[in-house]
């Protein structure tokens, strides 16, 4: 008895009862016989790959036949299953190392776009599709939007409404579910609506989840394959391939857009950081001369804000004061401050009365005001320690004093109402004494005053105007530290922009 196994073109023993190994054997399958030895004749097997059982010399080879019979059917269904297995495995070797193959791609880069064509190439060669297309989610559009695809019509990829009832992608993100399709099968469910054509081929849209802080996983795109080579529809293990790999797409869609967020803020935070220096070189530093003491401190929210002051020195010794306070914060804010700063600096180097340069400044900037829905209080003063006097417009600037020697404030009322919210007529100005040397501007905003501690207790108008005519005899410079020191103690609470403005003369 011998046993031979075929392969490779070649019969090779296996088994022998006679004791005796003979040699490999060329097997030809067009050939009658090979000698197997000098008494006995065998054809050779005419498959690729079998075995050839040789019985030599037996008195009942039915009998022997009927009882090896199971035995070589369970060794040949053993070398099929292991050929079965063999077949798994390097199957299960080409999914891992492609899931290995985009961890890397996905891990060489910061945007998905440089990584999605490669991602797609390689998984629809994997998966047997001759078109596939992977489409991420645009929030603002409520589309799909190709970033990647495969296929002669690549080109003609276009986005998706998320609403389109037609779409079987557009079905695939809105269920957040695998939806496959076997076109050997006519009553499948997933058979494609009128209206889309599939080619009447097997396809596999997967979604493209990620699993949020605390919550569900939730669909940002959608990985789609069609085309399929073959006739046969996508199987279980590659549904689970394209699932594990549309899981890896999501945390790389979302670490991209993290990225993409955390360099958006990064730039922002750089060009607040230049507006907020361009915003503190144009507030003027009060240097006017030996014979003007003053101080001013201003302090945004934010990186920059709306307050401002200038000082501007005019003919004849006159000192000219301007504090506003934009009734916003932030970015918009500071647009129209620096709007302000810009023609108030012409407007008042004029050397025009107080009411005539507030009026060409709201001419200026009341386009911009309208547009922007804001309006600005502002002071205004002109102190001439020649002629004793002080000349001022007040468009709605709440706390502005005229502090005297004795320690009394005078409140600077109101002139006209803020500017942008009433015409240009409406703004006039007033004329009080000034005694030069004795008497102190202080002007301070709403930031100051309405600052409150976590009592709830405020500030106010009282305790910054107590706290300036305490040092009223100091150098302004001090008055303002003061004033602000005490304003930082009962800022516990959301910030306001903080300006404070001294002046003696």
């Amino acid at each position: 008895m011998r046993l031979w196994r075929l392969g490779r073109g070649r019969l090779r023993p296996v088994v022998g009862c006679d004791g005796a190994t003979p040699p490999p054997v060329d097997a030809d399958p067009t050939g009658p016989v090979v000698p197997t030895d000098p008494s006995r004749w065998v054809r050779p097997l005419r498959d690729a790959e079998g075995y050839w059982f040789e019985l030599v010399d037996c008195a009942s080879p039915e009998e022997v036949a009927a009882t090896l019979a199971p035995l070589l059917a369970k060794l040949v269904d053993a070398e099929r299953d292991s050929l079965e297995l063999a077949k798994l495995l390097t199957a299960r070797y080409e999914e891992i190392q492609l899931l290995y193959t985009i961890s890397e791609i996905l891990g060489r880069t910061i945007r998905l776009e440089q990584a999605a064509q490669t991602i797609v190439e390689e998984v629809s060669a994997v998966v047997g599709a001759t078109r596939a297309s992977i489409m991420v989610y645009d929030e603002a559009a409520r589309v799909l939007s190709p970033v990647a695809g495969v296929g002669p019509d690549v080109s003609r990829f276009g986005a998706v409404p998320i609403d389109d009832p037609e779409s079987i992608a557009a079905r695939v993100f809105r269920e957040a579910r695998i939806i496959a399709y076997d076109p050997r099968a006519p009553d499948d469910a997933h058979v494609p609506a009128v209206g889309r054509t599939y080619r009447g081929s097997a396809f596999l849209s997967v979604p493209i989840l990620y699993p949020r802080p605390g919550g569900l996983p939730a669909p940002i795109g959608v990985i789609n394959f069609t085309d399929r080579f073959g006739t046969d529809a996508f199987s279980g293990g590659e549904r689970r391939l394209v699932a594990a790999i549309a899981s890896q797409i999501g945390a790389a869609i979302e670490n991209s857009r993290l990225v993409v967020r955390d360099l958006e803020q990064q730039r922002v935070r750089r060009e607040l950081e230049l507006a907020h220096d361009l915003q503190i070189k144009l507030l003027t530093a009060p240097s006017l001369g030996p014979d003007v003491d003053a101080a001013a401190r201003c302090l945004p929210a934010e990186s920059v804000g709306g307050d401002f002051y200038r000082f501007v020195r005019l003919t004849d010794g006159r000192v000219g004061v301007m504090v506003g306070d934009v009734s916003s914060h932030g970015f918009s804010a500071a647009l129209i401050m620096a709007l302000v700063l810009s023609a108030a600096g012409i407007y008042a180097e004029e050397g025009a009365s107080p009411a005539r340069t507030v009026r060409r400044l709201l001419e200026s900037i009341e386009n911009e005001l309208a547009e922007t829905e804001m309006h600005l209080t502002l002071f205004y003063g002109v102190i001439d320690p020649t002629q004793r006097r002080l000349r001022y417009t007040n468009a709605g600037l709440p706390h502005a004093f005229r502090i005297g020697d004795d320690g009394t404030p005078e409140r600077l009322a109101a002139t006209s109402p803020p500017l942008g919210l009433a015409e240009s007529d409406a703004v006039t100005e007033r004329e009080l004494p000034w005694h030069p040397g004795n008497d102190l501007l202080f002007l301070v905003s709403d930031g100051i005053t309405d600052a409150q501690n976590d009592q709830g207790e405020r500030l106010g108008e009282q305790g910054a105007l107590r706290i300036a005519a305490a040092h009223r005899h100091r150098p302004t410079g001090e008055i303002v530290d003061a004033v602000l020191e005490e304003a930082a103690r009962f800022q516990v609470g959301p910030k306001d922009d903080r300006t404070i403005v001294a002046v003696r003369v």
